[in-house]
């Protein structure tokens, strides 16, 4: 059995035999997916501030250097995004700032904000006044701030990276497993559709993968709330001595991923850091947001491919490309839904997974709402080819 830090309270029952058998996983064990799905966005990083300083990461700043966008600026990437045709507002920063991060917090109050989750919510009101639906990362949260901030998301998301105690997690300012699988957890009893995923690369065995895989996987089966697992490789940076799994790797761990995880998870792989197309043999059927209008804020010195790159990665599978919503398919309501998808049961104590917000953002009758609804049942707004 795997049991995350007691403080958090996380007990997993992890089968030994379910290890094994995972472990033993190849490529040639798993079906290729029939379809190939990825999400138009555009990427907004709230602030670059976060209380931990995970060593592969250039995503954070320190105090002193931390970026925050303001609201007008909040406004005006979604408008941009939402012009070029984004669905969705992926909004990200690093956990929430600590005391060091005074000039963060002194802008916040100047702002009218008690702390960076009220700015957060007030972003994502902004993205849907402007045509777009949020998808938040946030990091660490707990159930209240889950209750809080669903209320103005289509979907949201923390990668669990691993349950492995690893040196690239290191120093006084530490992330855990089990504040990583508490985050999962609360989001699933809160009803939040759910991302989720692993690193790979970073000191992290294959036991640890598997182990991790299969943590995500009892936690989904508790909540019904993980809708996708990303699998991401550690690429070099700046900061990071960390080298870059090969091909070979990856293909194992997607293949033991979609093995783990149940036929209703999406298993996704970033295009502009993976080999994506090396991969679709693998068990993948999603390649994640991409934008048409903003780097990727996290790893900024890899491009996101265009859709023809995209297509590119499909016709490598002989798959069919689809735009998706950062809502999957089935937690949509059923006027959304496309036909031959089965709806996830409802979230505990919830009659729907999208809140009442989102639901009108979607529903409305401008031309935001008329490409929201082209894209939640499948029939546009981008060109994509046909089956």
């Amino acid at each position: 059995m795997f049991t995350a830090a007691d403080e958090y309270g996380i007990e997993l029952s992890i089968d030994e035999r379910a290890v094994e058998r995972l472990l033993s996983v190849r490529p040639a064990d798993v079906e290729p997916a029939d379809r190939l799905t990825f999400a138009r966005n555009v990427f907004i990083p709230l602030t670059t501030a976060c209380r931990y300083t995970c060593t592969y990461c250039t995503y954070y700043d320190v105090p002193g250097e931390a970026s925050l966008l303001s609201p007008e600026e909040v406004r005006e990437q979604c408008r941009v995004g939402a012009d070029a045709g984004c669905t969705e507002a992926l909004f990200t920063f690093g956990d929430e700032p600590d005391d060091r991060y005074t000039a963060v917090h002194e802008t916040l109050a100047e702002w009218g904000f008690d702390s960076v989750h009220d700015y957060l919510y007030r972003a994502c009101e902004i993205a849907l006044e402007e045509g777009l639906l949020p998808h938040s990362n946030p990091g660490d949260l707990t159930e209240m701030r889950f209750a809080d901030l669903r209320e103005v998301n289509a979907s949201m998301g923390v990668m669990l990276e691993t349950t492995a105690d690893v040196d690239a997690h290191s120093g006084g300012r530490r992330k855990t497993p089990g504040q990583r699988l508490n985050t999962i957890r609360a989001a699933g009893r809160q009803g939040v559709p759910f991302t989720t995923g692993i690193l790979v690369g970073i000191g992290e065995g294959w036991r640890d993968r598997a182990e991790s895989l299969l943590a995500i996987r009892e936690l989904h089966e508790r909540h019904g709330h993980v809708q996708e697992v990303i699998v991401q490789n550690v690429v070099p940076n700046e900061r990071s001595d960390f080298a870059k799994p090969d091909t070979a790797t990856m293909r194992r761990v997607v293949a033991m991923a979609r093995a783990a995880l149940p036929p209703e998870v999406s298993v996704q792989v970033p295009p502009n850091l993976s080999p994506a197309a090396d991969l679709v043999d693998c068990g993948i059927d999603d390649l994640g947001g991409v934008s048409p209008v903003t780097d990727d804020y996290i790893n900024p010195a890899y491009e996101w491919p265009d859709l023809d790159g995209l297509r590119a990665v499909a016709d490598a599978g002989g798959m069919p490309l689809r735009e998706r919503l950062p809502t999957y398919a089935r937690y949509l309501p059923d006027d959304l839904r496309p036909v031959g998808v089965d709806p996830a049961p409802a979230p505990t104590d919830r009659d729907a997974w999208l809140p009442p917000a989102v639901r009108a953002r979607i529903a409305d009758g401008d031309v935001h709402g008329r490409r929201l609804r082209g894209v939640a049942r499948g029939d546009g707004p981008l060109a994509v080819r046909s089956d």
